[in-house]
């Protein structure tokens, strides 16, 4: 990889868009990342320059993405609050800057544009028939990117199970399953009983955005992936993992026990990310699980880290492990 590939990144702050922006540094891009609040209007930190700017704001994103060949759209509304006023403006300012640059936009995509109609197995040509407001949105999300793709922008989806890792920002994992920057006594498991589960760990999602950017001139203009990551067959692998590593850690075993979904109903009235979060609950009602059979062609192997470093990794990064195991 040469260093004339340069890439902006919106949501550089955030669990997979910090995440991309670093591994796309150690492997020689040039990365750019907009900020809002910043100090100066731009400063470079660890290899990466950030620039101040809005992903609501056209012109600054069209400014950020000046001499970019890439644009990674990692920005998302926190604790899923105003889907319905932002997604859809950000995500047409990204394309506004990528046709006018002719450069590559990269989505890391939902689950959430699917409907029961196309489970348990999820392909990329499966039916995006949405059952929730938030997955109308992202059909609407991509096929304004599919149409981009008619003026000179390409573009690169990249779908994955629910993240986890040490800078994996709001997720499932850090706060539903345990508390970040507590020892874990206690993991919650929201799903139903037998009921199995996809989890993606964010530096193998990562690491598979990038090898598919470095072969992104051979992908179709408007290519999709799914990835496998770890799949929890029962709904108790990946709290079972927990306990394991908790306990060689510190030699204190965490109980289990069913999410307490009740509070967020008790919630919901006044508090929009509960409310939110309850209409995603039919994600965890059935098993639901993506092929990456079009990944594995495209790229001979998907990244994958064993479940339980993966874990070790992810609760050091949220500080639930004392600190002398990060020298183990």
């Amino acid at each position: 990889m040469t260093n004339d590939n340069r890439v902006l990144v919106l949501g550089a702050t955030g669990g997979i868009g910090g995440e991309v922006a670093r591994q796309l540094r150690d492997t020689g891009w040039q990365v750019r990342a907009v900020k809002r609040g910043l100090a100066q209007p731009e400063e470079r930190r660890e290899g990466i320059e950030w620039v101040r700017g809005d992903a609501m704001n056209a012109d600054d994103v069209l400014r950020a993405a000046r001499d970019c060949d890439v644009l990674v759209h990692a920005v998302n509304p926190p604790g899923y609050r105003k889907w319905s006023e932002l997604v859809l403006p950000m995500i047409d300012n990204t394309i506004a800057a990528a046709v006018a640059r002719r450069a590559t936009i990269v989505l890391p995509g939902t689950i959430y544009n699917y409907g029961p109609d196309a489970f348990p197995t999820l392909g990329e040509d499966s039916p995006q028939h949405p059952s929730t407001r938030k997955g109308a949105i992202r059909v609407e999300l991509e096929r304004r990117l599919q149409a981009a793709t008619h003026r000179g922008a390409r573009v690169i989806i990249v779908r994955a199970g629910d993240f986890f890792g040490p800078n994996a920002g709001n997720n499932w994992f850090s706060q539903g399953l345990i508390k970040p920057g507590q020892p874990v006594s206690v993991v919650n498991m929201p799903g139903n009983g037998g009921i199995g589960h996809q989890w993606a760990y964010l530096p193998d999602v990562a690491r598979t955005i990038v090898e598919l950017l470095a072969r992104r001139q051979q992908l179709e203009s408007f290519a999709t992936f799914h990835t496998a990551g770890h799949w929890d067959d029962d709904g108790s692998r990946m709290a079972a993992a927990v306990c394991l590593v908790v306990e060689r850690e510190t030699g204190m075993t965490p109980r289990t026990r069913a999410f307490p979904w009740w509070l967020l109903r008790l919630a919901a009235p006044f508090v929009v990310t509960a409310r939110e979060l309850l209409e995603m609950r039919y994600l965890w009602r059935q098993p639901i699980r993506m092929s990456n059979a079009r990944l594995i062609e495209a790229l001979g192997q998907e990244p994958h880290t064993p479940l339980e470093d993966a874990v070790r990794t992810t609760l050091l990064g949220l500080a639930c492990l004392p600190r002398q195991a990060e020298l183990g």
